[in-house]
């Protein structure tokens, strides 16, 4: 049974989403703050997070924000009152994987739920996995010996490439921005500019992708940073 947490201070709304997500035989928790909601997130028990963005404690864009800067890629679906598209790119920016507006119907954030987490399970099963194996077995990604190989041909990575690929492939379909890839790299302690990742990916591409131009694996989100697919 997966289980769902779930975090809003109107206790109305967590009840009626609770009750539709339980009949969908989800398991649900629920809790009231951020700093709460934050502190489940990081016990790695939950499969995916319904986050309010507006919260006591703690604010909801900053538990996202702060998940994301740890590495933490718990799928999250944000919840707010701001319905402006500049708003929802900044919303998908900071690491939400969706954004509902409020009022919605609960009908329409359980379908939402399960088109997350079907993204999600090809994902979480490749974290359980040294090997990992994407465009029909064209890209072959070995994390137990840190080698990559296109087409039977080991590639020549550096470390932050590894690190980049490696750390994308293991959440297909997920958007990271620039500054949570320059996060990763450097270990959270990044003083450079996060458009150095561009350059990163640039030469990734050259290596990994038969047309770097037109990329199969490494995608760019426009506006926001990129993500790894299948390749298929």
């Amino acid at each position: 049974m997966e289980k769902i947490l779930l975090v809003d201070d109107e206790k109305k709304i967590t009840r009626v989403v609770r009750a539709y997500l339980e009949k969908e035989n989800f398991q649900v928790e629920e809790v009231h703050d951020g700093l709460k909601a934050l502190e489940l997130a990081r016990g790695g028990s939950f499969d995916l997070m319904i986050l309010d963005l507006m919260l006591p404690g703690l604010s909801g864009e900053e538990v996202c924000k702060r998940l994301r800067r740890e590495g933490n890629a718990l799928p999250i679906i944000m919840l707010t009152a701001k319905g402006s598209e500049d708003e929802k790119i900044q919303g998908l920016g900071f690491g939400a994987d969706d954004y509902l507006v409020k009022p919605f119907s609960p009908g329409e954030l359980v379908a939402r739920v399960h088109a997350v987490l079907r993204r999600y399970r090809p994902a979480k099963a490749a974290l359980l996995a040294d090997v990992m194996e994407f465009g029909q077995g064209e890209l072959i990604v070995d994390t137990l010996r840190h080698q990559v190989s296109v087409v039977g041909n080991k590639l020549e990575l550096t470390a932050t490439e590894y690190k980049l690929l490696a750390t994308m492939a293991r959440n297909p379909g997920r958007v990271y921005t620039r500054g949570e890839l320059l996060d990763i790299v450097q270990g959270g302690l990044s003083t450079g500019f996060d458009r150095t990742i561009d350059s990163h990916i640039k030469n990734l591409r050259q290596k990994l992708e038969p047309k770097p131009d037109k990329p199969r694996f490494i995608k760019t989100v426009y506006g926001i940073g990129y993500k790894f697919e299948d390749g298929k």
